[in-house]
């Protein structure tokens, strides 16, 4: 019985996060990175904003389209990296991705409401949807400095 109730508590944040997202919009200025991408597999499409100043993430905002996997991961994902140093941030999202795939991860990073997507390892076609907007963050931040990002 407590497996689903925590399975109805994960299915409720997920939701909350796709019906009320969170840092919806587009970043513009000097200090401002904004990248697209999709999954072709199944129709997501994000657009990722970063604002970054002293190697840190101050403001974070996303638009797209998709399933509500997809959105809902990039809601959480604001919310999670917001106010991080980029070196964290990089820590996060290789932790995210770790966990949604059903991997070994680091269970003391504060994932946030991310948490709530570990679920999705059960479903293999839904990993590309939650990892979508972690891996725009990643690429906006090798735009943002190639030189530190990791390969």
């Amino acid at each position: 019985m407590l497996f689903n109730n925590l399975d109805q508590l994960y299915r409720s944040v997920i939701m909350d996060h796709y019906k009320k997202p969170r840092n919806r919009g587009v970043l513009e200025g000097d200090h401002c990175v904004t990248v697209n991408m999709n999954n072709p597999s199944c129709g997501d499409k994000i657009q990722v904003s970063l604002e970054i100043e002293d190697n840190k993430v101050v403001d974070v905002k996303y638009s797209g389209t998709g399933c509500a996997i997809s959105q809902s991961s990039a809601s959480m994902m604001t919310e999670a990296i917001k106010g991080l140093k980029v070196d964290q941030i990089h820590q996060l999202t290789f932790d995210f991705s770790e966990m949604v795939q059903g991997h070994e991860h680091n269970d003391d990073l504060d994932l946030g409401d991310a948490e709530a997507l570990h679920g999705v390892s059960q479903y293999p076609a839904r990993i590309k949807c939650a990892t979508l907007a972690w891996k725009a963050v990643e690429k906006a931040l090798r735009e943002a400095d190639p030189e530190k990002s990791p390969q």
